[in-house]
C-alpha cells in the first residue's frame, strides 16, 4: 500500500497543497477546478475586515451570525466553531459520559471518523448501523446521532429520521445530527424539512460544503443544550475567531439554492459523456462520483495497488496535469477516497462538460500506464 496510516494522509494532503500553490503561482487560480463541493469562500467588504479586532468581531458579527444562522439552520441558538469536527467532539465532550451508550443511524456507513474519534476520548461505547430494522436504543445510552447526508451525498429517508429522533425522545435522549452537507443538500434538492425543525436537539452543519462560506461549524438546537456545548467550546478553544464567523455570515447570506440545482441538471449530460467510456461511474446529487472499489472495476489488469491507493493516484494526475482538485487528494485524515466531480461548485460552471469528460478519460489513460510501477505511484502521490 502506498497511503497505509493518518500520518501518510497528512503527507499526501501537503503535497497536494504544494502542487496547487505551483499552480497558481506559474499558471494563475483560473487554472484550478475546485470540484470538491467543498470549495467554500471568503467574502467579506473592506470595511467589514476593519472591524476583525478580538472582541469588536464577536460583538459586530456573532449578533449578526444568530439571525441567518437561524434561519438557514433552525431551532432556537446557534454557535459557530473552527470546524464541524470541533462541534461533534464539544457535544460528545459535553453530553456524553464514560461507559455510555452513543447510537448512530446513517444512510451508508461508514460515519464521518470524528464521532468514534470523540467517543473514543470519554470512554463511551460507540455503535452504528445504516440498516434501519437492525437500529435500537439500549440502556444507557446518553446521545443519539443521526448523519442527514454522508461523506459521499447519500441522503437519510426523512421518514427514518423522523423516527429515530421519535425513538430517542421516548427515552428522553437527546439527539445530534450530523448535517455537514446536508443542511443544504437534504432541504433544497431533496425538498426535506430543517434538521431541528424535525425535532433534532443539536445540528451542525460545515459552512464550506455547498455553499460559499469558509471551512468551519455552525452549530443549532436547543439554546439549553447549546449553552451546555458552549462551555466545553470555550475551554478547549473550539470557537469560531471573528474572520471565521464574518466569512459564515456572509456565506450564508450569499447562499444560492439555484446554483445547487443548476448543478441537477448538467449531473445527467456529464454522467451521459463519462458513460461513453466508463462503466462504473454513478450520479450524486450534484455531480457523479466513482468509489475506489468500483474504479479498480475499470481496471482489467492484475497489480498490488489498495483501491484507495488507486483513488489517490488517479486524484493527483487530475490535480498535476489539469488542475482538477477532487477529495483523495486535498481531504483530511480519514476523508472519503471517493472521487466526486460536484458540479454545485463556481469552478464548475466555467468547465466545458465535454472538455472536463476529455480530462478525466486522460487522466485515467495515464493511470493505466503508471500502476504496474509502484514506486512511480508514491512519487505521484509523494
Amino acid at each position: 500500500m502506498i497511503v497505509n496510516n493518518s500520518l501518510d494522509e497528512v503527507k499526501k494532503r501537503e503535497n497536494a497543497l504544494s502542487i496547487i500553490k505551483n499552480i497558481v503561482e506559474t499558471k494563475g487560480r483560473e487554472h484550478l477546478f475546485d470540484l470538491t463541493g467543498l470549495s467554500g469562500g471568503f467574502i467579506a467588504s473592506p470595511s467589514e475586515l476593519n472591524l476583525l479586532e478580538t472582541y469588536v468581531g464577536p460583538a459586530i458579527f456573532e449578533d449578526a451570525l444568530q439571525e441567518v444562522g437561524l434561519e438557514h439552520m433552525g431551532g432556537e441558538k446557534v454557535l459557530p466553531l473552527n470546524r464541524t469536527s470541533s462541534g461533534i467532539l464539544a457535544t460528545i465532550l459535553a453530553l456524553v459520559k464514560k461507559d455510555t451508550n452513543v447510537v448512530h443511524y446513517l444512510a451508508e456507513l461508514p460515519a464521518h471518523p470524528s464521532i468514534p474519534r470523540s467517543c473514543r476520548l470519554v470512554g463511551a461505547n460507540y455503535s452504528e448501523t445504516d440498516i434501519f430494522e437492525e437500529f435500537s436504543i439500549p440502556e444507557n445510552t446518553s446521545l443519539v446521532v443521526i448523519t442527514g447526508s454522508t461523506m459521499d451525498h447519500k441522503v437519510i429517508d426523512e421518514d427514518e429520521f423522523k423516527q429515530v429522533i421519535e425513538m430517542a425522545h421516548e427515552k428522553d435522549i437527546p439527539v445530534m445530527v450530523d448535517d455537514a452537507s446536508g443542511a443544504r443538500l437534504r432541504t433544497v434538492v431533496f425538498n426535506q424539512a430543517k434538521a431541528c425543525d424535525l425535532g433534532a436537539d443539536i445540528a451542525i452543519t460545515s459552512t464550506d460544503k455547498l455553499m460559499p462560506g469558509p471551512r468551519g461549524g455552525l452549530m443549532a438546537g436547543r439554546r439549553d443544550l447549546i449553552d451546555e456545548i458552549k462551555i466545553k467550546v470555550n475551554q478547549f478553544g473550539l470557537e469560531a475567531q471573528p474572520p471565521l464567523v464574518l466569512a459564515m455570515l456572509n456565506g450564508i447570506k450569499n447562499f444560492k439554492e439555484d446554483n445547487l440545482k443548476k448543478s441537477l441538471q448538467r449531473k445527467d449530460e456529464l454522467f451521459d459523456l463519462l458513460n461513453s467510456y466508463f462503466t462504473n461511474f454513478k450520479k450524486t446529487p450534484t455531480g457523479v462520483m466513482i468509489s475506489p472499489e468500483d474504479l479498480a472495476k475499470e481496471i482489467d489488469f492484475p497489480h498490488k495497488l489498495s483501491d484507495d491507493d488507486l483513488a489517490f493516484v488517479f486524484s493527483f494526475i487530475l490535480l498535476k496535469d489539469y488542475g482538477i482538485i477532487t477529495i483523495p487528494a486535498v481531504g483530511m485524515p480519514g476523508a472519503s477516497a471517493t472521487l466526486r466531480f460536484d458540479l454545485s461548485t463556481s469552478d464548475a460552471f466555467n468547465l466545458d462538460l465535454n472538455d472536463l469528460t476529455k480530462k478525466i478519460e486522460s487522466s485515467f489513460e495515464r493511470l493505466l500506464e503508471v500502476i504496474p510501477n509502484e514506486e512511480k505511484c508514491r512519487e505521484i502521490v509523494f
